[in-house]
Order: structure tokens, then C-alpha cells, then sequence
């Protein structure tokens, strides 16, 4: 009866799950084939090895057997057992790609070979999920796989926030396990200096403490702060054990080390090397602040002696030096600095940084390594042998690439896992953005525009976490999975093979192994996403509602009552009246994701024609023309989603009220955060016209009267007739002495646009 009872059970699983066991495996493989059979994993099942490093491989996978499901498996040197074996051969091969392997699985054994045994296990583990009163059960299948992108990245900023040294291992941990190769280590910052350098003892002694933590969302006004003294650092012991750790599991460390830029923790440990003198104090804020190294000899020989001490912790062949926004404000009214610039025959202070990075590199090459810097390193000439990183977009990575220097892809708007993964009203906090799980597996690090050799130059890419609202492990944890998941596949996953849908699938079933291993993760996947249109034949605004996996599960209220199975079931709706719309997503009754939430203002132009004389930048355009007249507000906290940001660029939108309407009052909804160089316009005038051709101006209010409001601009006027309103607001200008992002255009950001 037992007998029966278990061939019953494992012939369920074999049937159900032949065709979806290479859909559980992320990254998906190149290939895979499932064929008749089941290899049984229990706690008789033999590791067979053939080396150092496969014995290695074999040792932390029986580490994770033991920590998750409680058994380990016997470990031999080139085992003569024929039975339930798993043979592990490390082989080196001129035809196939680097860092491939192949899995060949019959009822007898698992065989394992490649040049990185540790790549197949990663696989090997997430195949094991049909469990059994003492193991699993796989369906016997053929593998051969191989990554798409040499660099295969993950970033974490420990000096913003500190996290102990049993967590970094984790991360690391994570790293592995989706077959990723690098971890970029953010180690110092205006916040804090993480690393223990000998010879500079007050590096942490000072540097590595601050007197008060933000409790404040990251805004110009009401920025609170506590007066807790925060920190830690890393022993120089600590960076070996990690740095070990992380080599075992074949995840390369490249410490990032900051300059000229971002370095109060370290001038206030040493304000010699500024330009003042100081005194300095470790920020206890974000941002980024005037007081940078000074490019004195004196300067150079402090920092070359830190990288001498770094160089000697990490054998990465990479060594990340920063370069990313350093204000010039201190070198331009620094006699030494106007001085080397003379001297040197530099242009400018851009040119001065240059010469910064050259010196810096020209040193680490001397060490036999190689510099690495955010792509702020381009301006004013870059450095002979540099990798770039490129953050803000991929422009600058296209513009190394064709420089002949190699590139490592991390945009913002892609790759930023700090940003919102879904309605930031429902989320934890957050700095902004908003980076969902789609948005991230959308991404392709080698631009079209790059011409066949300059493609080559495209290393890969890699996922950064800044950690301004990331204080805890957990946290971590909710804001990189599962965002980590879709970037392997980016970088793993042939081109040809991404299907989103398929993904989404996979991750779904993916969940149940965060359960197991206790991760805490998003679930914004399951989130309904909104689409907002012109009605065709009405007034007010059209919404289709879209679940991730199945609309017909959509049950929605609109006054303000949480949904339920018993309310309405969601077909596409037209709007015209003011209401909260609030929808949610279930499967088998129960409900998935959070409650879409969403308040509706109708108005006299919801919904009518825009017409927009400037367009917004692409990377602040979601929703278009239309989402100034959709009937909602802009969201905060910003995310940027549901804002059109303009570059310098006027506001300047004509509506069609469709036939004449008597109206007395505009409010434009714009954003106001200085301290992301976004201003509200300096001046906004009103137009009207009854025939779209012919305007005349209503009313004009200037910088004084705009300057009251927080963000919703509200014009009074005497009643007037008309059919067409034309909207002028004028972008701030340069931004003022003083201010973050000093002498550069403004961002003007705008979203409803309501007319009563």
C-alpha cells in the first residue's frame, strides 16, 4: 500500500510538472530538456568530486541543504558508487562559452560538469521543491547553460546605513545564488567611512560616527533629526573574512572607495586634505555637499596610501574610486586649485577633475588595477584605462563604449532598487523613483545605437541599493527581491528567451523558496496596474484596470468601501463624477497584493484634449499630454510616475474644453523639491480663446504669489466664456547660488491641470 501510494504520488508530479520544471529555474537556463524518470535526492544520495574547487562548490551546498531542510549528503573524492550519486567534474573547455555547465539527470545520477561547478548547483537548488517524506524528487532532465554577460552585478551602500558583517555575508549569499559574479561594495560616503585603514586611525575613530540620524522624509522642509550617535566600520580582519567568504562562492569584491566628492566622513577626520581646513562633521543628511578633496600633492599621498592599505584587502583586479557628484563651488575659490589648474594648462574645474582621476588611476595601475567610476569621470577627458559606470541613463555608457573604454550598465531608471516597486502610498519609504519588477526585467544594457565592436564594450550591468531609508537587514531583503530576480535574467538569459509573462509565472511559483529560505520580499507584483484615456463618445476619464495574472478577478468599489468577492466584478469604466476608486485582485477567493487606491477630482478640463508645445523629458513622460487632464493629483511621496519633469523647459499646454464653458478658476499642480533641483515655475499666465487661434492673456502672477504655495497653484479670475485655455508656466531658471545643482537648469515637474 505504501509502495503504491508513493508511485501514485511521485507519478502526479512527474506528469504536472515535466513541462514546468525549467519554468521554476531563474535565471532561465539556455537549454533544457525534461525526459522520463525521476532522480531521488535523499539523505543517501552521494557527492562525488574531482578537485579543490569542485569540493569547495559541494561543501557550501551541503551548508544549504543543512540550514534550510535539515540533512547533509556525504562528500567523496572521485566516488565508485553508480547509484544515487551526484558526480561533480570541474572541466575546461574551448567550445563552449566560459563559465558554462551542463546537467545530464537520469534515475542513477546527477552529473555535473563545467568550467564553474557553483553556477549548476545554484541551479540544482532550485529544483528542489517536489519534496518527499526524506528528499525530492527531480524529473530527469538535460541542461546546458552559460551567462550572456561576463559583469553580472549587485551594490550595497553601507555607509549611508551600516549592516554587520553576518548580514553582508547573506547578501552575498543572494548575489550567488542568481548566478551573479560581482559585488560592488559602497564602503564610504559623506555619511560615514566603513573600512578600517591602519594608518589613518581617526578615518574611524571619526569618520565612521555621526551625531544625529534623519528621521525626516528627504525634503526642503521640517527635515528632522535625532541626536542618536550612529555607525560602525569594518575591521580590516572583518574585510577578510568577507572577502573569503565571497570568493568561495565566485563573487568578486570591488570596494568603492569615494573622491573627490563625497567625502565629509573623511575630511572630518582629516580636514587637512580640503581646501578650507575646515572643521568638518559627518553629514547627518542626504545629498550632496560642497566640501570635497582638495587636489593637493599632500591630498594625492593620503588617499594612495588608503588605496595601498584597500588594494592589499581585495584581489579584485577593480577598484571603484566614485568621481560622482563633486561640486566645484570650493576649488573655484581656492587659490591652490586656480594655481594647478594654470600650471597643468587645464581649462576648467571639470578638466581639474580629470586630472584628479587621472593621478588616482595612473596609481592603481601601478598596483596592477584597474579604475572603476560613476560616469561623472567623462567630464573633462577620461581617464586612459577606466571602466565607466554608468547611472545617470545609458548615454554616458554609449559615449565610453565609443571611446574604446569598457562599460558597466546601471541606469537609474532601471537598476535603482532604492526607488518605489509600487504605490508609494502602500510601500515603505522611499528616496523616489519608481522601478517596478517589470521595468527592471524591460531593461537592455547594450544600446542599439553602439555599432558591432562597441557592443563588446558593454561588461554588463549591476543593481544598486543606496541606503538613505534602508536601515535594516529586513528592509534590504523587501527592496531588492524580487527586482534581483528579473536583473539575472537580464544578464544570464539569452535575449531571445525573456518573456515577461513567462517570468512572471516563474516568480509566482519562485515565491515559495523566499518562504522557505525566510526572505522578505515584495509582493508589488500582484499589484493592479491602472491605464487612464479620453472617454470616446463623453466626458470625464476612462479607466481600464489590469491584474498580473487574470482581469477577471478584479472586484472594485467607488465609494470608498474596501472590495470584496461579493462587490463588482471590474470591466473598463468612464468616470464623471469625483470619487475614490478602490479595486482588488484575488485568486480562489483570497486576495492578493494591496488595495488599489485611487481619488478622482472631475473637473471641467478632465479629460479633454491637450496639446503640449515643449515635451517633457522621456524619463518623466509617463501618461503623456494626458495625465495633466486625467482627474488625478500627482502622487506623494514623488515617485516620479505620474509627473512630467521639463529640463529648463516651459510648461506651455492648450486644452479644449470641447465647447464654451464659463470659467473663474485654474489650479496647476507642480512639484516643489529643491533639494532634486526641481522648482516651482517663476511665473504662470493664463490664455483663453474661442476659436484655438486667437488668445488673449486672462491674468499673470509672478514668483513672489507662487512662492506661498507648497505645490497646488490655485488662479482666481473674473468669470469668463471661452472654449480653449492655454496654460504658460515658465521654468525657474538656473538654479540660485547656494542651492544643490547650483548654475544648472531647473526641473519644473507638473501634473493635474484642474479648471472650475
Amino acid at each position: 500500500m505504501k509502495k503504491t501510494g508513493k508511485f501514485f504520488f511521485v507519478l502526479i508530479f512527474f506528469l504536472s510538472l515535466q513541462n514546468l520544471q525549467s519554468q521554476y529555474i531563474i535565471p532561465e537556463p539556455v537549454k533544457m530538456e525534461v525526459s522520463e524518470g525521476y532522480f531521488e535526492l535523499n539523505e543517501s544520495t552521494i557527492i562525488s568530486v574531482n578537485g579543490k574547487e569542485a569540493y569547495s562548490d559541494a561543501e557550501i551546498f551541503n551548508g544549504y541543504l543543512k540550514n534550510v531542510y535539515g540533512f547533509e549528503l556525504k562528500i567523496e573524492t572521485q566516488s565508485k558508487e553508480k547509484n544515487n550519486v551526484i558526480i561533480l567534474e570541474k572541466v575546461i573547455r574551448s567550445d563552449i562559452p566560459p563559465n558554462s555547465y551542463e546537467i545530464s539527470m537520469n534515475k542513477k545520477e546527477i552529473r555535473i560538469s563545467g568550467d564553474v561547478i557553483h553556477y549548476a548547483l545554484q541551479t540544482l537548488k532550485q529544483l528542489l521543491f517536489n519534496k518527499i517524506s526524506k528528499g525530492f524528487i527531480i524529473p530527469c532532465s538535460q541542461i546546458t547553460d552559460y551567462p550572456r554577460y561576463n559583469y553580472r552585478g549587485m551594490h550595497l551602500d553601507v555607509a549611508r546605513h551600516f549592516f554587520p558583517k553576518e548580514f553582508i555575508k547573506k547578501y552575498i549569499d543572494y548575489i550567488a545564488m542568481y548566478k551573479m559574479n560581482y559585488f560592488h561594495w559602497h564602503l564610504t560616503d559623506d555619511q560615514g567611512w566603513r573600512i578600517e585603514i591602519k594608518r589613518y586611525p581617526k578615518l574611524t575613530e571619526i569618520g565612521a560616527w555621526r551625531k544625529g540620524v534623519l528621521t525626516g522624509k528627504y525634503k526642503d522642509k521640517s527635515r528632522e533629526s535625532d541626536t542618536t550617535v550612529y555607525g560602525g566600520f569594518y575591521t580590516q580582519e572583518d574585510i577578510k573574512e568577507i572577502v573569503e567568504y565571497a570568493a568561495k562562492r565566485h563573487v568578486t569584491i570591488i570596494p568603492e572607495i569615494e573622491m573627490p566628492g563625497h567625502s565629509l566622513a573623511a575630511l572630518s577626520s582629516y580636514p587637512e586634505y580640503s581646501c578650507t581646513g575646515g572643521p568638518f562633521e559627518v553629514s547627518r543628511e542626504w545629498g550632496v555637499f560642497e566640501d570635497i578633496f582638495c587636489p593637493k600633492e599632500e591630498t594625492f599621498t593620503f588617499l594612495e596610501n588608503i588605496l595601498s592599505e584597500v588594494v592589499d584587502l581585495f584581489p579584485s583586479q577593480y577598484i571603484h574610486i566614485g568621481g560622482d557628484e563633486a561640486p566645484k563651488d570650493r576649488w573655484k575659490t581656492c587659490q591652490y586649485c586656480q594655481d594647478l589648474i594654470e600650471k597643468e594648462g587645464l581649462k576648467d574645474e571639470n578638466e581639474l577633475q580629470s586630472y584628479f582621476v587621472r593621478r588616482i588611476e595612473k596609481f592603481l595601475n601601478s598596483k596592477k588595477k584597474i579604475l572603476i567610476g560613476w560616469d561623472e569621470i567623462l567630464e573633462g577627458g577620461l581617464a586612459p584605462n577606466a571602466v565607466v559606470m554608468s547611472w545617470r541613463g545609458t548615454e554616458g555608457g554609449v559615449d565610453a563604449a565609443r571611446q574604446n573604454h569598457n562599460v558597466i550598465m546601471t541606469p537609474g531608471e532601471y537598476c535603482y532598487f532604492d526607488h518605489y516597486q509600487g504605490d508609494p502610498r502602500t510601500e515603505p519609504v522611499a528616496i523616489g523613483g519608481y522601478t517596478t519588477v517589470e521595468k527592471v526585467y524591460s531593461f537592455e544594457p547594450t544600446p542599439a545605437e553602439l555599432s558591432g565592436d562597441q557592443k563588446y564594450k558593454i561588461f554588463g550591468a549591476q543593481g544598486n541599493l543606496w541606503t538613505e531609508y534602508i536601515i535594516t537587514p529586513d528592509k534590504v531583503e523587501y527592496m531588492v527581491f524580487p527586482r534581483i530576480c528579473a536583473l539575472s535574467e537580464v544578464l544570464w538569459t539569452p535575449e531571445n528567451k525573456k518573456d515577461f509573462r513567462n517570468f512572471k509565472d516563474r516568480l509566482r511559483k519562485h515565491f515559495d523558496l523566499l518562504d522557505e529560505l525566510k526572505i522578505n520580499y515584495s509582493k508589488a507584483i500582484y499589484n493592479i496596474e491602472a491605464k487612464y484615456s479620453p472617454p470616446s463618445f463623453s466626458s470625464g476619464v476612462e479607466i481600464e484596470l489590469f491584474a498580473p495574472f487574470s482581469n477577471s478577478e478584479i472586484h472594485f468599489t467607488t465609494d470608498g468601501s474596501e472590495p470584496d468577492m461579493k462587490s463588482e466584478k471590474f470591466i473598463p469604466i468612464v468616470l464623471k463624477k469625483s470619487c475614490t476608486l478602490k479595486a482588488s485582485y484575488f485568486e480562489n477567493g483570497v486576495k492578493q497584493g494591496n488595495t488599489f487606491v485611487q481619488e478622482f477630482d472631475i473637473n471641467k478640463a478632465t479629460g479633454k484634449e491637450i496639446t503640449l508645445l515643449n515635451q517633457p523629458r522621456k524619463k518623466y513622460s509617463v501618461g503623456g499630454a494626458f495625465s495633466l487632464v486625467d482627474g488625478i493629483e500627482g502622487m506623494l511621496p514623488w515617485s516620479g510616475r505620474d509627473w512630467l519633469g521639463f529640463l529648463g523647459d516651459d510648461l506651455n499646454a492648450t486644452i479644449d474644453l470641447g465647447k464654451e464653458e464659463e470659467i473663474s478658476q485654474l489650479t496647476v499642480d507642480c512639484l516643489n523639491a529643491e533639494l532634486s533641483w526641481i522648482y516651482l515655475p517663476k511665473e504662470i499666465e493664463i490664455f483663453v480663446s474661442t476659436d484655438g487661434i486667437n488668445f488673449q492673456s486672462v491674468i499673470k502672477i509672478g514668483w513672489n504669489e507662487i512662492n506661498k504655495f507648497e505645490r497646488n497653484v490655485t488662479i482666481s479670475f473674473d468669470k469668463i466664456k471661452t472654449k480653449y485655455v492655454k496654460i504658460v508656466a515658465k521654468n525657474f531658471g538656473k538654479i540660485p547660488a547656494g542651492k544643490p545643482g547650483e548654475g544648472t537648469d531647473a526641473w519644473l515637474f507638473v501634473d493635474e491641470i484642474s479648471i472650475n
